[in-house]
């Protein structure tokens, strides 16, 4: 089984979990609080190594989970999910499973994924302002994440899935091109 396929196991699993009926833990803290355990393990070269290796127990390895859960107050199904990953040898997957965790979160929750690059930062009304022009031309409710691509003149470039929305400058210019070439 390919490294993606098992994060994508082990990602169904806990978004079964959370998005359970009478879940204690809300999918959004659940990503939260694996990304911040995650953080805490690409801090330390020895804590992941130590993690990591089968030359350390499991028990062991149990124990300083636990006491990283307790100083970072993870809940209880975190805890225990990083204590399955620990038990079958998977913590060095963990980056790709939260991975997976989020973009199986969003489809569950009826979110698509939007990613928007523009020529510079753009501020939050602007931001908000896209997103509710791109869920309006979509019919979806949007995950928005944004960055900066300075080979762009102005404008934007949206992804949503396999369709890109391309209201750049050089996009425009491209069409217009396009246009005036059919014309002559």
């Amino acid at each position: 089984m390919t490294r993606s396929a098992i994060a994508t196991r082990y990602a169904n699993a806990l978004a079964d979990v959370v998005t359970a009926s009478g879940s204690p833990l809300r999918p959004p803290d659940a990503v939260s609080e694996l990304r911040v355990f995650e953080s805490a393990l690409a801090s330390s070269a020895e804590l992941r190594n130590a993690l990591i290796t089968p030359a350390v127990p499991g028990r062991q390895k149990r124990a300083v989970v636990g006491r990283i859960a307790d100083a970072l107050e993870l809940s209880r199904i975190a805890r225990n999910f990083l204590y399955v990953l620990i038990g079958h040898r998977r913590i060095a997957a963990l980056p790709e499973i939260i991975h997976r965790f989020e973009l199986i979160l969003d489809e569950r929750l009826g979110f698509a994924r939007a990613e928007v690059a523009s020529a510079g930062e753009l501020a939050e009304p602007q931001r908000a302002a896209l997103n509710a022009a791109l869920e309006r031309l979509t019919a979806r409710r949007l995950r928005m994440r944004f960055a900066v691509d300075e080979r762009l003149i102005g404008g934007v470039v949206a992804r949503i899935g396999s369709t890109v929305y391309d209201g750049s400058v050089r996009g425009r210019l491209e069409s217009l091109g396009r246009h005036l070439s059919a014309e002559s």
